[in-house]
């Protein structure tokens, strides 16, 4: 595959994918690129119809068009605003699942029998083969290599991984809490954490399990360690906060940093 043709396959929006409504089976793929557009912004927040016109750029027929569709699939669906019952809000109705781009051209390196070899079944004499991290770098690193982004599904795992290990590590004082976090992540293997307690929490991730070998894909990729950490501090701090990831081995950093944003 030639170079030119390489770039135009880039610059292609990957496809979503959406789960179908209760009751039902199956999913929604989605390639229209004026759809996409359309997910994207509401992905975000709701949006009335003439924001969705405005910010699209395509006239309210074409627009029209295709929020019925998008309502018909049980995409979307939408509500009438309080102020003014002749305009319609609309917001995703469906669950996010992932989303598809063409396949690498070449096979990423972290995907050849060398870098397994090397960086996880070659131990040193002082280091155990770790059959877990094999299986979840292969797993990951399969999915870039396909073009295949799950993370929405992966953040949700992480949510649920929090919430069900937060008893275990909980207590009322904050920095014990905190320091019941340092020691479980090392314990485990899973990185070395620190934090810095101010206006906003800041959480800083080295050797991180998550993303350490992952490919340098330019995107923050420590999808499950997000929804752990946004789960045991949202437990702790008992209201929902957002935990966004800000630094990522995956982005070309050397740790990870995640921020826990709306702390009072």
């Amino acid at each position: 595959m030639d170079i030119k043709k390489i770039t135009e396959i880039k610059k292609q929006r990957p496809i979503q994918i959406f789960s179908k409504g209760y009751k039902e089976i199956g999913v929604d793929v989605i390639k229209s690129p004026v759809k996409l557009i359309i997910l994207s912004m509401l992905k975000d927040s709701e949006m009335e119809f003439n924001d969705i016109v405005k910010n699209t750029g395509k006239s309210k027929s074409t627009v029209s068009v295709h929020l019925k569709s998008l309502r018909e699939n049980g995409i979307i669906s939408f509500k009438f605003d309080p102020d003014d019952n002749r305009k319609k809000i609309f917001y995703i109705n469906s669950r996010f699942l992932g989303e598809v781009e063409p396949p690498e051209p070449l096979v990423l390196k972290e995907q050849t029998i060398e870098f397994l070899l090397d960086n996880i079944i070659n131990k040193g004499p002082n280091e155990e083969f770790n059959f877990t991290l094999l299986l979840f770098h292969t797993f990951r690193s399969t999915l870039i290599q396909e073009g295949i982004n799950i993370n929405p599904i992966l953040y949700e795992a992480g949510q649920r991984i929090g919430l069900a290990l937060y008893d275990k590590l909980k207590d009322d004082d904050t920095n014990a809490f905190l320091e019941n976090l340092v020691e479980f992540w090392e314990k485990y293997g899973l990185g070395k954490l620190s934090f810095e307690v101010g206006d906003m929490i800041k959480i800083t991730s080295e050797d991180c399990f998550e993303c350490g070998l992952l490919p340098k894909t330019g995107k923050p990729s420590c999808l499950i360690d997000t929804g752990i950490l946004e789960s045991f501090m949202s437990s702790h701090l008992k209201k929902e906060v957002n935990v966004i990831e800000t630094q990522c081995f995956a982005m070309g950093d050397e740790q990870c940093v995640f921020e826990v944003d709306h702390v009072e």
